[in-house]
Order: structure tokens, then sequence, then C-alpha cells
């Protein structure tokens, strides 16, 4: 066998339907797209479109909403870290953050941090610093001798409000000056 005997089994690649190249082709003149009008021509989008009728996404009743505030935490389980602690993937006397977690292949995604579940038995004597922490997961952690932090976060509008009157201070204090 040489390079250029080199061949696909028979029948793996299959060419695409060349359209419009011929009457004898069974796929010309129309190319398929059966006669005239919008539909026969390239770029339309009308998927939903029901000739004017109300449609029918429109016709059903919304349900529900999206809570636009709604925090994203990832959400890790005590057993889950216990088992990490015990194959060595947690580092047993360094603090446990997000950042230790994720290293670790426990928390994916949560771009507001992690929130700590009591599911599984725990034993290792860690100390967290997470988002949330249910009541569960810390009597857990701390009846093995460990502890959990949980920073609390100053809401924005506090923060643009203090900043705010610091501001104005700042320049009453340089008007009084002059």
């Amino acid at each position: 066998m040489k390079l250029n005997e080199l061949r696909d089994n028979p029948g793996a690649r299959k060419s695409k339907m060349r359209v419009g190249r011929g009457i004898g082709s069974g796929k010309g003149k129309t190319g398929g797209r059966g006669q005239k009008g919008q539909k026969s021509r390239e770029g339309v989008s009308i998927a939903g479109f029901e000739g004017g009728q109300m449609p029918l996404h429109m016709r059903l009743p919304k349900r529900g909403f999206n809570n636009i505030f709604a925090k994203d935490h990832a959400e890790v389980n005590l057993g889950a870290i216990q088992k990490a602690v015990d194959a060595g993937k947690l580092d047993a006397g360094a603090t446990v953050d997000h950042a230790a977690l994720k290293a670790a292949g426990l928390a994916r995604g949560g771009k507001d941090g992690v929130r700590l579940l009591a599911k599984g038995d725990f034993s290792a004597k860690l100390s967290f610093v997470v988002a949330g922490v249910s009541a569960g997961a810390r009597t857990a952690v701390e009846a093995a001798g460990g502890s959990v932090e949980v920073p609390t976060l100053v809401p924005a509008a506090e923060k643009a409000a203090a900043k705010k009157g610091k501001v104005r201070e700042a320049r009453l204090a340089a008007r009084a000056a002059r």
C-alpha cells in the first residue's frame, strides 16, 4: 500500500447535493425550494411566523419569572469535601475557599462563591471561607473541630451612598479651605 492509494471505505464520505444544476439532476430549476415567493429566496428567517395569525409562543400564557438579583452559588457537599481530603486533592492545613475547591474539581461555576451543604459524612478539621453555609453544615464542621467564616458583603447601593457622602464632604472642606 502506498500513500497515494489511501482511501476511505466506500460510502464513508457522502458528497453534498448540488442543487440548481439542471433538470436532469432532480434538484434543478427551483433547487428543491418549490416555486416562487419569499421562501424560495436566500436568507429568509420566518420561523414561528404564522401568516399574520398570532404565533403560538405569544398565545400561550406566561408563567413564573427569573429573579435577576438571585445569587449564583456553587453548592458543595461536605461528603465530597471529605472524599477530596482523603484522596489528597485538598490540603487539610490550608484554608478552604472557592479557589481551592475549584482546583480540587469540587466547585463548578458559582460566580458569587460557594455554599456548603451538610450531605455526607465529615470528619476533617478544616477552616472554610465561603459565601454561604447551611446550619447543618456549620454544626458538622464545628463538631469536627473546624471553623466556617462567611465574609459580609456590603451592597453596592450602600457603597455608592457612602462614597457620595465622602466626596461631598471633601468638596465642602476644599471650599472652606479656600
